[in-house]
């Protein structure tokens, strides 16, 4: 089970902070409210705008050396 380090900090509309898994968000979009969908279908409508969402999604990647393997950025094998 993902332990609180795969978790992202967000803030409801009426201010409340909760948390989301990062690994199972699928999109953040703007409509303009910031609204999160997970793989699991549920969605979230939160205060933070998308841009800082996904600033904080990337240093979670960063932060767990998920952006560092070449094979999941599409690189070749250099052999």
């Amino acid at each position: 089970m993902p332990g609180p380090f795969h978790m992202i900090h967000v803030k409801r509309l009426n201010g409340t902070a909760f948390t989301l898994n990062a690994l199972y968000i699928e999109k953040v979009e703007s409509f303009p409210d910031t609204t999160i969908t997970l793989t699991t279908g549920s969605k979230y409508v939160v205060l933070d705008p998308a841009e800082e969402v996904n600033s904080r999604i990337i240093e979670f990647y960063k932060a767990v050396q998920l952006l560092s393997n070449p094979h999941l950025r599409g690189e070749e094998d250099e052999e």
